[in-house]
């Protein structure tokens, strides 16, 4: 059997266009979250849509308030994260 590897080269962070992260942005702010109940009892989150007002992009569905809100939490972090890490490599540690 003949194994082929393809070569890449790294040339550093991948670029992200303005919209991407000022969407990124938009979804990492928890005032643009809220949480509906469905006629299951199940718990829906949505968050708001960066020009749309009256528009929500539905998200994850949770057995009980708490775990929504967590699951919200939980992806406001995630895109924090992601914004930051936009900006490229953060220096974690030094040594002499």
């Amino acid at each position: 059997m003949t194994v082929y590897y393809q070569t890449n080269t790294w040339n550093g962070q991948p670029q992200y266009d303005e919209n991407q992260i000022k969407i990124w942005k938009h979804i990492a702010e928890k005032k643009n979250w809220r949480i509906v109940q469905l006629p299951n009892g199940f718990y829906q989150t949505e968050y708001q849509e960066l020009n749309n007002e009256d528009k929500w992009t539905d998200v994850t569905r949770r057995e009980t308030l708490d775990g929504a809100e967590e699951a919200i939490d939980k992806t406001v972090e995630h895109y924090k994260k992601k914004v930051e890490f936009n900006k490229g490599p953060k220096v974690v540690k030094t040594f002499k």
